[in-house]
């Protein structure tokens, strides 16, 4: 969206101007009519933004254990015709599927007095979502590849400077889909769930994020049982623990023709000469 600024620049002094905004609105989620998550989000422009906002309520319920699989999604469909209604989505589970609001990892975490620090956290997520052993080994050809491939891709960062952006590509470097975002974490689960929704096999996959490799970061990829996941900047040092129990490759730091390998260091091949 356009806002009017003033701008200043040595040698022009103030000038009045219009820059171009992310936006970011609330997306409510629910179950059957029950609140379960408020984020901010960017909305897809136009014809995309119903489709993002399923993306992302979709790769949310998978991160958090509520669905195993896309059978267990009956249909995600907005509560209304008003603006405000846009923002509020109303997810409906398949018979059988039961749900437990006290279940939500992010409940966990919230009433954890130390955060994301208890092992007993840790070997609570990895008892729903057990360690991958894929072996899908990339080359350090491809990977240095994949920051410069999803630069391209990133038409509303472009315009604005203010967008996280996340991509899933195949072993060969092939961009698969790719999403942004004001949340970072919003952005893996649209792609995430992209995936969902399509039916894909993500096991010899490749996550990129632009920022950081957070702990929860770490947790959305097992969920979705993607093996190797990179970053444009540093893990933190409970992504890159999580990264080794989990039995997934971290890379952080790819760009500019470098990289650095925190956990999971068999998969990256070098190419023969």
């Amino acid at each position: 969206m356009q806002a009017p600024i003033h701008r200043y620049r040595t040698g022009e002094g103030l000038t009045q101007a219009n820059d171009e905004l992310a936006v970011e609105e609330p997306l409510e989620i629910r179950i059957a009519g029950k609140a379960v998550s408020v984020t901010m989000r960017t909305p897809g422009e136009g014809d995309h933004r119903a489709l993002h906002d399923t993306e992302l309520a979709a790769g949310f319920l998978l991160s958090e254990g509520i669905i195993a699989s896309a059978a267990d999604l009956d249909r995600i469909e907005p509560c209304g015709r008003t603006q405000a209604d846009v923002n509020v989505l109303n997810v409906f589970l398949t018979p059988g599927c039961t749900f437990d609001p006290q279940s939500l990892i992010r409940h966990v975490f919230a009433s954890s007095s130390c955060g994301l620090c208890g092992k007993a956290t840790l070997d609570a997520i990895h008892q729903q979502f057990p360690p991958v052993y894929a072996q899908a080994p990339v080359t350090t050809d491809v990977l240095l590849g994949l920051t410069h491939t999803l630069a391209k891709h990133q038409a509303t960062f472009d315009r604005t400077g203010g967008l996280h952006a996340a991509g899933l590509f195949d072993r060969t470097g092939k961009l698969l889909v790719t999403r942004e975002d004001i949340g970072r974490h919003n952005a893996v689960d649209k792609v995430i769930g992209h995936a969902l929704q399509a039916g894909w096999a993500t096991d010899d996959h490749i996550l990129w994020v632009s920022g950081r490799a957070s702990f929860e970061i770490m947790q959305k990829a097992l969920a979705a049982r993607i093996p190797l996941i990179t970053a444009v900047s540093a893990p933190s040092s409970l992504a890159v623990e999580f990264a080794h129990d989990s039995g997934q490759t971290l890379i952080g730091f790819l760009r500019e023709g470098r990289m650095n390998i925190y956990a999971g260091a068999q998969r990256v091949t070098t190419p023969q000469n």
